[in-house]
């Protein structure tokens, strides 16, 4: 690759980054340059220690992993760093015969945890960088911020001289408020990356760290007790916790990534065949998800409205006659359902796949307001609550009838003619709130 390549390709990086991102990263630099001036002043206080900890950290950034949602994590580097901001000993070689855990505090200080913990970063990221895939700097710079938040937290109060019990208890309440601090600050940032809400962002976040966090932090409280207890040696016994739960984590990230990778091929079989324009379920797929954001939806029902949305055309391989370019907008209401039907039952061969199919089934039926029909005022059933698909059905319906209707054009004069549409057509057989997500979705796509 070539330097202008290169240069081109960062800068693509940079423009993507937005202001949340930019300012945890700039904090946490901040934070690296003060940790740094201040070592290299005062001197690295128990090298041996520090350099353990810091291949440690660096081990953990080499074997990093990506979960589900996109989410770059080192749970290894993280329990390491946290588990040396943590650190009050250095064995019972440190202590006098006898004395409780605690007692002797270890000599660095926080902002040496900070320079060690960024060094250590540094040095995992090298082959990664070497072999082209460059470190998401927001995910290291959340990483870092929350060891130091630790650290800061920690580190005065292994001067106290406090009893092993109240200590523990201490490193608790230091643990939980860093991962609410880091889930707090992940949410902050989605929200703003993806156009969530702040609630949804904040909810998905929790039920995918929760687990990791806690096993992160567990596994940093018991590297910090067995140091001082039993000295290094402790480091390689008590970190297998962590790797055997990393390793577990990422083989689920692996079925997740295999199962879209194996809907995103399904998807294909109809433009294959010829019975959808190319593209048809990409662009379906990424405006339902889109408008499923902008309607609150979280995360693993957004999951479920990708995998309807990529399969909601796949019951057209049992037509005998294709639809002219595919467009089931253009079908009868028999026929979009009995597509939808076939499409269904298909999915749910999968046997894993009930609710998805579930969605593609009623994403064909007609809108209901649920307004009651008068059949006459005061007489028994004189009104009828009609009741409307569920919402992912509703989004892929309108996704669906905005692609059919506009395709791949970019022509916006186009776009605002088929939402018009849409909306004239709204209440009776698009949701009106669906339609106007659609909008707000559309407007927001730049201009060619």
């Amino acid at each position: 690759m070539s330097g202008t390549e290169m240069g081109a390709r960062d800068r693509a990086a940079w423009q993507t980054l937005d202001s949340g991102q930019l300012l945890l990263i700039a904090t946490a630099g901040l934070f690296v340059v003060v940790a740094v001036t201040q070592v290299a002043a005062a001197g690295l206080r128990q090298s041996d220690v520090a350099i353990i900890f810091g291949v440690l950290i660096a081990l953990g950034e080499l074997f990093r992993m990506v979960m589900p949602g996109n989410r770059e994590v080192a749970p290894i580097a993280s329990a390491g760093a946290m588990g040396y901001a943590l650190l009050v000993g250095l064995g019972p070689e440190g202590a006098p015969p006898g004395a409780p855990l605690g007692v002797v505090a270890a000599e660095h200080s926080s902002l040496q945890v900070v320079a060690v913990t960024a060094a250590g970063m540094l040095v995992g990221s090298l082959p990664h960088i070497a072999v082209g895939r460059s470190p998401r700097l927001d995910a290291m710079a959340r990483r870092l911020f929350t060891v130091a938040i630790v650290a800061l937290c920690f580190r005065p109060v292994t001067s106290l001289h406090l009893a092993w019990q109240l200590l523990l208890a201490v490193m608790g309440l230091v643990v939980v408020a860093s991962c609410f601090t880091d889930v707090l600050i992940a949410a902050l940032i989605r929200a703003e990356a993806v156009r969530a809400r702040f609630g949804i962002a904040l909810r998905d976040e929790i039920e995918a760290k929760l687990a990791l966090c806690a096993a992160t932090s567990a596994t940093a409280m018991l590297i910090a007790v067995a140091t001082t207890a039993m000295g290094e040696a402790a480091l390689l016994i008590f970190t297998v916790p962590i790797l055997v739960t990393q390793f577990a984590f990422r083989r689920y990230a692996g079925i997740r990534a295999t199962y879209l990778q194996t809907v995103r091929a399904l998807s294909r079989v109809t433009e294959v065949g010829g019975y959808v324009e190319t593209g048809h379920s990409r662009r379906v797929s990424r405006l339902a998800v889109a408008m499923g954001r902008e309607l609150g939806m979280s995360e693993e029902e957004l999951l479920e409205l990708e995998y309807a949305a990529l399969m909601h055309d796949i019951g057209q391989l049992s037509l005998r006659d294709p639809i002219p370019g595919g467009a089931t907008v253009l079908a009868s209401p028999t026929e979009q359902r009995r597509i939808a039907e076939l499409g269904a039952e298909v999915i749910k061969q999968t046997g894993v796949l009930d609710r998805v199919a579930h969605i593609v089934r009623l994403s064909s039926h007609p809108y209901r307001t649920g307004r009651e029909t008068a059949a006459g005022a005061g007489e028994p059933g004189a009104a009828e609550q009609a009741v409307p698909p569920p919402l992912a059905g509703r989004i892929i319906k309108v996704a669906n009838a905005y692609d059919d209707l506009v395709g791949d054009s970019a022509d916006r004069d186009r776009g605002a003619a088929v939402l018009e549409r849409l909306r004239l057509d709204s209440a009776a057989e698009y949701d009106p709130t669906v339609v106007e997500a659609l909008g707000r979705v559309v407007d927001r796509r730049p201009r060619p």
